[in-house]
């Protein structure tokens, strides 16, 4: 054996990683190892899963051997450093840990509280991201977010445990299966008690892509619906809100586009998102339930509590916890999600190319002729009415 037959790496593939194309396992296992190196690896051979030659597209499944040739000792320039995580103190842990709701092998939901934002940006340092080196528990990994929730808004986040867990998550979010129930107060009370928001939403120029609104013209669609549950007088009402469609800030901007701001978000109520008296000035929306296809069957079907100052808000109100979560659930419609949609279309392409080739089968086809007569025209091919 030579020496660099003795420095030949063989990995096998995990179950976290079944179904992955095999580039994306060397960015997630052997990061070190370039697109380009990985390609030129597959054109000369020398890289190859179960024996066989491969390449990067390739998909790879759990339990397959891959051979990788040995480390490159030498590099153009030298690697970007990773950026290191900063370490989190006892207190954070405790914290993050705190927060946890539910938690199995595939998933966690935490309780969001309102001013936490879920991923770090200017001039913001404390946020869900940077905690979830907490949440790993008896995993070596750190969970991953598979949503988001702005930073004002308290509730129900789901953390994705594993890789394929997250890439399960993110098909339910994409093709509109998984349910998000929000429960919000909002100034006024809308004329219609139960209707649906159909207006679309792009970002609003000048703000930096941090503020959106209603554009008819060139605005993604966006679906919201509403129900009002119970009223105070005049003043103010608590409504169910569920988001058909994810655009950035969707409940916030529907709401005020009908006339009823979320109380507490002077972002786009302005001062008339606030009422007076003991009513806090703090934004009034809680993702109370996510209910979302779990990645071994059944549900991940989570309520989160309400934070302290909408606890003192229904409180001042005279609103009812209880009678919120008798509402009935909205179950998606499967049938019209964009992946049964494109499930369905692709069937009817291909009966369509079946029919079609049937019909090239029985052009010209003549049946035997009748003794004394003429040879009919095939039934698919007769003659044209006139």
């Amino acid at each position: 054996m030579s020496k660099s037959d003795a420095l030949i790496r063989h990995f096998t593939v995990a179950l976290d990683d079944d179904g992955i194309r095999l580039d994306r396992w060397f960015k997630r296992h052997l990061p070190d190892a370039s697109f380009n190196l990985v390609s030129r690896w597959a054109r000369t051979g020398q890289l190859r899963v179960d024996g066989k030659r491969a390449t990067p597209g390739d998909r790879i499944l759990a339990g397959q051997e891959i051979r990788v040739p040995p480390a490159e000792t030498t590099s153009a320039k030298p690697a970007r450093p990773l950026r290191k995580r900063p370490e989190l103190s006892p207190d954070m842990i405790e914290f993050a840990q705190s927060l946890v709701i539910h938690k199995d092998a595939s998933a966690l939901v935490i309780n969001k509280p309102p001013g936490l934002a879920t991923q770090g940006g200017t001039k913001t340092e404390s946020h869900v991201d940077g905690l979830l080196d907490a949440l790993e528990f008896e995993l070596d990994s750190r969970p991953k977010l598979v949503h988001r929730l702005d930073k004002d808004t308290s509730g129900a986040l789901l953390l994705a445990r594993t890789s394929r867990a997250a890439g399960h998550f993110s098909k339910a979010f994409s093709s509109r299966t998984a349910r998000k129930v929000y429960w919000a107060l909002v100034v006024g009370i809308p004329d219609i008690y139960d209707g649906m928001i159909d207006l679309p939403l792009a970002k609003q120029p000048g703000t930096g892509g941090e503020k959106m609104y209603v554009d008819e013209k060139e605005g993604q669609p966006s679906r919201s619906r509403y129900r009002v549950i119970e009223r105070a007088g005049n003043r103010c009402c608590w409504v169910e809100l569920q988001p058909y469609t994810g655009r950035t800030h969707q409940l916030r901007v529907h709401m005020a586009a009908i006339g009823h701001p979320i109380v507490g978000d002077g972002k786009y109520g302005g001062k008339d998102a606030f009422l007076t008296g003991t009513i806090s000035r703090k934004m009034h929306l809680h993702a109370r339930r996510i209910r979302i296809d779990h990645p071994d069957g059944g549900f991940v079907d989570v309520r989160a509590d309400l934070p302290a100052h909408m606890i003192d808000s229904f409180a001042d109100l005279g609103f009812d916890i209880d009678i919120g979560d008798a509402m009935p659930f909205d179950e998606p419609k499967r049938s019209e999600t964009p992946e049964a949609k494109r499930r369905a279309a692709t069937a009817r392409a291909k009966d369509a190319r079946k029919e079609r080739k049937g019909e090239r089968r029985s052009r010209g086809a003549v049946k035997s002729p009748p003794k004394g007569g003429k040879p009919k025209p095939s039934p698919k091919t007769g003659s044209r009415k006139k």
